[in-house]
Formats: C-alpha cells, structure tokens, sequence
C-alpha cells in the first residue's frame, strides 16, 4: 500500500502540463536566514511553504514558555493551519532553525488554482487528510508514549536532529523540560 505522501506526489505527477505551468508561475523560491521568521504570532499565514533544505520550528507562546508544536524538514509543508485555512491572525510562530530554502504558494493564488482545476481541490483535501491523521499520530503518542519512547522515535525517524535542533526546542517539543530530556538522553 502506497504512503500518504507517495499518494500525493503520485497526484501532482498526474497534473497536466497546463496545471504545472500554472503552478510554477505562482510558486517563489526563497531562502530564510538562521532565525528569520517565516511567519510571526498574530500575523495571518497567507502563504504556504514547501521546504526545500533546512529545518523550522512552529511553535506558541503561553504564560512565558514556548509551546513547540511541529519541527520542519526537507518536504514538509509548514504553515499555521487554522490561521491559513480561516485566514485569521496566528496563534502559532513559524522560524527558521537552520538556512531555510523553501517554495512559498500564496493562498489567494492557491484559491484561484481550486477554483479552476478540480485536482487541486483534490489535492487540498489529500493534503488536509494527511495533517489530520499526523495530528492524531501526534496526539496519541503524547497521550500513550512516555518521553523517553517519543525521543528514541524521534531519533529512529530522524537520527540527524541533534545536529540541528538546539536541546531546548526538542525538550519542548517533547513536551518535557530539559532537565528530563538530560536524564533521558544521559540513560540512552
């Protein structure tokens, strides 16, 4: 059985050529400097952005901690969905850890695209699938992993974080303090 992710690169291969056409001409490259903000809390996300290289960090604040909530990396799709999707203010922070090059799709323009090709309300759905189900991925390990089988995941998944991701926005992303993820990684 195919992966989500196989599915739609298998779907955006299908696109006609007037449809790739169409999105090269509304997609920018661009690169983020090391701790430039793609996009910053109370902003509304108007774009979308397809990383290329690097690694971003969307997280929130909340009585002065930092909330982490998803980590980018090559061929993610990073945006604040409830911001993007309802077109409100963010609650959310988008930022750069690393050099970030990244295809950046304008909603409006995307809007556009939907409303003349029916792939790519297809697409949008595939695409809006796939985060639900990560979501609730993500959900349930926080509800039925301990810290340290999420850390041993994520370093399974992804053994080259260490090499990027300050210890600090890992232990938040974990949801643990750095104490912890200290006496975790000290035991592995």
């Amino acid at each position: 059985m195919l992966s989500y992710i196989e599915r739609i690169n298998n779907l955006i291969r299908a696109f006609n050529p007037e449809l790739k056409t169409a999105f090269e001409q509304i997609t920018k490259i661009r690169t983020y400097a090391k701790g430039e903000f793609l996009l910053k809390q109370g902003q509304i996300c108007r774009k979308s952005f397809l990383l290329i290289t690097g690694v971003a960090h969307k997280y929130y604040q909340y009585e002065g901690k930092i909330i982490s909530t998803e980590l980018y990396f090559k061929d993610d799709l990073a945006l604040a969905f409830h911001s993007y999707t309802l077109q409100e203010p963010s609650k959310e922070t988008i930022k750069a850890i690393t050099e970030v090059v990244v295809s950046e799709l304008a909603y409006d323009d995307f809007q556009i695209l939907k409303l003349k090709y029916p792939a790519v309300v297809v697409l949008d759905l595939m695409i809006t699938e796939y985060y639900a189900v990560w979501l609730e991925n993500r959900l349930f390990q926080f509800y039925t992993q301990t810290a340290r089988s999420r850390y041993l995941q994520i370093l399974e998944k992804s053994p080259h974080i260490l090499q990027y991701i300050p210890l600090t926005i890992l232990a938040a992303y974990l949801g643990i303090s750095l104490e912890t993820l200290s006496r975790i990684r000290a035991k592995t």
